[in-house]
């Protein structure tokens, strides 16, 4: 049999996994590990199950991931995050749709400590939800607008999928995380100007919230401190060149516990549960990665990817077209798989074409991303609306889908402005010391 009917065939047979609902790691290291042992036989298919986790496993890079999210676990379990979204609350409650506005930014601040979509999304709605009801939402703006947000958390730095992107890519991680920070920006700030938007044409969509006196305010500002001074820790000790990216995570991780025992908010339970949650998010982020090098070592032996390659490249299509053909191939894998599958099955088919095309991997894997944000809120999988339809049970999947719709459009907006100005993502890497 013609080894690219195998590779297709093998394709065929990840994507019939996922639609019955096997777990992407197992789906993709299933028809890898079958797809080698076709092709290559049983001895050569045992060295790379063997030989991939051992190699890859040790990277320096991979120690990035579980330090990170163990940053952004310690931050919720500790109370920090409550805090972050007590101190914006008192300074924009009481702007029309202000408490939907103050879950914007407080996602922003979560997620630049946490590097995780679904775990902003939990835990900033279990904050935010109940006070947004207390004072009459609308449901569809609430539940759109922290489900919406949470995809912050992959997009402002650390973000553990600009590290799954960079790890894949062989691209600086430094250099990621700082070109997230100026459409991390964008993004919170469309966000925040729909809502404003919205509740200025429909008050009742959003009232304001309770009023706050300056006392309040400038008590407030310590209640921000904490996470504004680990960001700067962290990203700015990156951006000096101080550090590297897997330092930068074992510094945050310290100065969150620092924190929060000077604060007296660390305990034996917070830790405990930490560590819990940090050991499981992370092997389920090591065996997607597992998974997809396997699939992409069969991939590579059948040649598809360079089939594909080849035929995107006879297209002859300019930046800004196979841009928009992307977005529209990702807008498709996002009804199916989640963040990570998307990228293991387009990243090692599409880089070369980038790199063909003259297109900047830095600038491309802030595209990846973005593109990996609507994914996380597009039916039907949508993991941060099935997250958020359990913090808020009583608010329909169709709702919230409703809901995100404007923000998905706010998207949308920013990235037509990334891909006309790429100076807006390249600038500061490009200042990096």
């Amino acid at each position: 049999m013609d080894v690219t009917i195998v590779g297709l065939l093998g394709i065929g047979l990840l994507l019939a996994l996922l639609i019955v609902g096997v777990p992407i790691a197992l789906a993709m290291a299933v028809t890898g590990i079958v797809g080698l042992w076709v092709l290559e036989g049983a001895s050569a298919t045992l060295a790379h199950v063997a030989l991939i986790p051992w190699d890859e496993g040790r990277s320096f890079v991979i120690v990035t991931i579980p330090l990170f999210v163990l940053m952004g676990q310690l931050v919720f379990h500790t109370g920090l995050a409550a805090d972050l979204y007590d101190g914006v609350q008192k300074w924009i409650g009481r702007v029309p749709g202000g408490l939907a506005i103050t879950s914007v930014l407080a996602c922003a601040g979560f997620g630049a400590v946490t590097g995780s979509s679904i775990a902003t999304v939990a835990t900033m709605g279990s904050i935010v939800m109940p006070e947004m009801r207390r004072h009459g939402y609308d449901a569809r703006l609430a539940t759109g607008a922290l489900a919406a947000s949470g995809t912050l958390g992959i997009l402002i730095p650390p973000s553990v999928i600009f590290i799954f992107y960079g790890v894949m890519t062989e691209t600086s991680i430094g250099a990621l995380f700082i070109a997230g920070i100026v459409p991390g920006i964008l993004t919170a700030l469309t966000f925040s100007a729909i809502i404003l938007g919205r509740c200025l044409l429909r008050p009742e969509l959003g009232p304001k919230g309770p009023p706050s006196t300056w006392p309040e305010r400038l008590r407030a500002v310590h209640r921000v401190a904490p996470i504004g001074s680990l960001f700067v820790l962290v990203i700015g000790g990156i951006y000096a060149g101080i550090f590297t990216p897997t330092e930068a995570a074992g510094i945050g991780c310290m100065g969150v516990i620092v924190a929060a025992a000077i604060l007296r908010k660390l305990g034996l339970t917070a830790i405990s549960h930490a560590l819990r949650s940090t050991a499981l998010i992370a092997s389920m982020i090591f065996a997607i990665i597992m998974g997809g090098y396997l699939m992409a070592r069969f991939l590579a032996v059948t040649g598809l990817t360079q089939n594909i390659v080849g035929f995107l490249v006879d297209m002859q299509l300019g930046r800004v077209s196979f841009l928009l053909l992307l977005v529209v191939v990702f807008l498709i894998l996002g009804a199916m798989l989640d963040v990570f599958g998307m990228l293991v099955l387009t990243i090692p088919f599409v880089v070369p074409v980038i790199e063909e095309l003259g297109i900047d991997l830095i600038w491309f894997g802030v595209f990846a991303v973005i593109m990996a944000e609507l994914a996380l809120v597009t039916p039907p999988i949508g993991a941060n609306v099935f997250v958020m339809r359990r913090v808020a049970p009583e608010v329909s999947m169709g709702d919230i889908f409703l809901g995100v719709g404007p923000f998905v459009v706010g998207v949308l907006a920013v990235l037509a402005l990334l891909i006309a100005f790429p100076e807006l993502v390249l600038w500061l890497p490009r200042q990096m010391g």
